[in-house]
């Protein structure tokens, strides 16, 4: 679904995965679960657009629900994967990565892999991906990353921050790193300009969402 002018959504796919309209050029945020680089690419035909129109798929952080079908989409893209250096060897399976904290996920994630791509671009604080802002806000995971869209004035959170049935929350601190630095990320989000926030799970927040954020900070002291 179109989200505002140039921002979309693509449909149907757990790990909300976005699409990002940059001049001739498309970024994609997040790649969902295995087996949905067919969702996306037909999502992007039915823009009018090609595959080979993405440049850049930008990972907000490691997990498979947003990494899933990154390599499939680099092979159909030729698009460059960006993702924050402290995950990248999670990304490129260099590294294991940390098993969730509650017993049942920790048992699923022996059987349930995403298929390891090698990141072409190590992204840090304040870098830019097109029009996109990086944003570094650990925590969910050290490599976490929040994108602003400035001039469009949407924020893209990844995990960092939900939006469900009303109400901001955190991630869910059973798949969180470190409680204390993704508390301190929301709070570094708060201090942005922007009107939409546009979480990794939940639904689109569409109005004063920087105002909403800082709201949700003061309830964390």
């Amino acid at each position: 679904m179109k989200i505002v002018e140039g921002i979309h959504q693509v449909d149907g796919i757990n790990g909300h995965v976005y699409l990002v309209e940059d001049g001739e050029k498309l970024i994609l945020i997040d790649t969902g679960i295995p087996r949905n680089a067919k969702k996306i690419t037909k999502y992007i035909e039915g823009l009018g657009r090609k595959p080979t129109d993405v440049s850049t798929i930008v990972l907000t952080h490691f997990h498979i629900d947003h990494v899933g079908s990154a390599k499939k989409m680099k092979e159909l893209t030729n698009a460059k994967i960006a993702v924050h250096e402290f995950d990248a060897d999670y990304v490129a399976g260099k590294k294991a990565p940390p098993k969730p904290k509650n017993l049942m996920f920790k048992a699923l994630s022996s059987f349930f892999k995403a298929a390891s791509v090698e990141p072409d671009l190590l992204l840090k604080d304040n870098d830019k991906v097109g029009r996109l802002i990086v944003i570094h806000t650990p925590g969910h995971s050290e490599g976490s990353i929040s994108l602003l869209d400035a001039e469009r004035k949407v924020m893209f959170v990844g995990d960092t921050i939900r939006f469900m049935n009303g109400k901001i929350t955190g991630s869910p601190q059973q798949f969180t790193l470190d409680k204390d630095k993704a508390q301190d990320s929301i709070g570094k989000i708060s201090t942005f300009d922007f009107d939409i926030l546009l979480s990794g799970h939940g639904q689109p927040l569409m109005s004063n969402a920087s105002q909403k954020v800082k709201d949700y900070v003061v309830t964390l002291k």
